[in-house]
């Protein structure tokens, strides 16, 4: 009769690597592969940088185009820059109260816009249409997006500049990782 082999010792079996959480696994990861794709931190970081960026322009709808666009010209990935900039959604909600009303107060129209609730727009619009908000709201808009364009070119820079290092770090570990595992 055969004796049964001996289980392998616990020491010689390595504890299971624990699950990755969905931010490695949906945002971080996708950033390292790009990097050992072939794509260069400094593209990638420009990438990013542009993305947050665009992902806080004061105005819905137009992140996709010109976040898609500005890709596509400057030849830098597309889907990067596209999940940079609606991973920014929550902040651009976020901003997008403060901006219109200090456009509204650069522009004009500041001490309609400073006061102005959910329950008094709704009003506006039940007394006077649509279009009377767009009336109100139009500077507004415009003085957010000069606000906006003015405070994102400082703002892609000091990024592009930490993302570039950080992404030429992860670059220079990959390679060293390599260099001994090979």
């Amino acid at each position: 009769m055969l004796a049964p082999e001996p289980l392998p010792s616990s020491a010689a079996v390595p504890p299971p690597a624990p699950p990755r959480s969905w931010v490695y696994r949906r945002v971080l990861a996708p950033f390292l592969n790009l990097l050992k794709a072939g794509l260069s931190p400094e593209k990638l970081a420009l990438t990013v940088s542009l993305g947050v960026a665009f992902g806080l322009v004061p105005t819905f709808g137009v992140t996709s185009v010109v976040s898609a666009a500005t890709a596509l010209r400057l030849q830098l990935n597309v889907p990067a820059m596209q999940l940079v900039a609606h991973l920014m959604s929550a902040f651009q909600l976020l901003l997008l109260v403060p901006l219109l009303r200090a456009g509204a107060f650069i522009l004009g129209h500041g001490h309609e816009v400073a006061n102005l609730t959910l329950a008094g727009l709704r009003r506006l619009i039940t007394h006077d249409g649509w279009g009377a908000v767009g009336q109100l709201l139009w500077r507004a808009q415009l003085g957010a997006l000069l606000i906006w364009a003015v405070a994102a070119v400082p703002l892609v820079a000091g990024l592009y500049y930490l993302f570039r290092a950080v992404f030429r770090r992860v670059v220079a570990r990959q390679a060293a990782k390599k260099m001994t595992e090979g």
